[in-house]
């Protein structure tokens, strides 16, 4: 009796060795079934980013973009954000994403999906902004001033004040009605305010707001505001005007040649070094 109860637990004993063998072989982890599942995770993430962008079937929706009284039909993604919109509405205008406001129902933010925003087909989406050559065209010289620019770099050392096209547009306008303080031999870093009280050659007012958050530069006048990239800013220059050396004439690069400087007038001499090394990437810490 006792050897047949032994082998009935040798064979229970022995079955469950089996039984958990074969739960081992199901389930191991480290098996071909789970191996090839783990080789095909790559395909699988591949395929997520390209549903993201590419995938045929994903949803778009028709409508128009317009910009500087034309109208451009887009179809885009419904689930693609404002600020992806932004960039295609570059390819088609030349207008900076940064340089843009897209308006649907209100400002748009950049963040939102257009679904979100409920654009729907055939509706109307606005586009406003300047392109570059927007902006260089306000601070432009004539030929003839560009002549004359040319002659007084070439032939003397003059002061910008002195210079014939700076001394012009000095005379033309004078003082602005609401400068704001000027003192010369002092560096103070910007105030927590548009600089302001300044004008540009054509005599029309001019404020510089310095969005560092968005590594921009705006220049308002009472007709546009252009928000500047910091880097689209090549260089600056700058000199006091004689009898008033509390404020300067600036001059922002905004192009290639020296050609397309957009200059401003009675910009307040304690501002200066820190409006350039902000522009220029020169942190001022006070």
């Amino acid at each position: 009796m006792m050897e047949s109860s032994n082998t009935s637990g040798d064979t229970c004993l022995t079955n469950e060795k089996v039984e958990n063998v074969d739960t081992q072989e199901t389930s191991d982890p480290g098996g071909d079934e789970s191996r090839s599942q783990q080789q095909s995770d790559p395909d699988q993430n591949t395929s997520n980013d390209t549903h993201n962008t590419t995938q045929p079937d994903q949803a778009t929706v028709d409508f128009k973009i317009i910009f500087n009284k034309q109208k451009y039909d887009v179809i885009f993604p419904l689930d693609n954000t404002v600020a992806k919109l932004k960039e295609h509405v570059q390819d088609l205008t030349g207008v900076p994403p940064a340089m843009q406001k897209i308006m649907f129902k209100g400002l748009a933010k950049d963040e939102i999906t257009l679904r979100d925003l409920k654009v729907t087909k055939g509706a109307k989406v606005m586009v406003v902004g300047s392109t570059l050559t927007d902006v260089l065209a306000v601070s432009a010289p004539s030929p003839k001033e560009q002549e004359e620019i040319t002659k007084s770099s070439e032939t003397s050392k003059e002061p910008l004040c002195q210079q014939k096209n700076h001394k012009k547009v000095l005379d033309k306008y004078g003082k602005p009605d609401d400068l704001m303080p000027g003192i010369k031999n002092k560096k103070e870093p910007l105030p927590p305010t548009p600089v302001s009280g300044m004008y540009n050659k054509s005599g029309g007012k001019v404020r510089l707001t310095f969005k560092l958050e968005l590594d921009q530069v705006w220049i308002g006048t009472k007709e546009r505001t252009d928000k500047m990239p910091m880097n689209s800013v090549k260089a600056i220059v700058s000199e006091p005007i004689e009898g008033s050396e509390e404020y300067h004439i600036m001059g922002l690069q905004l192009g290639p040649t020296e050609a397309s400087r957009y200059w401003i007038y009675w910009v307040p001499a304690q501002y200066v070094d820190a409006i350039k090394d902000t522009i220029l990437g020169k942190w001022q810490y006070f």
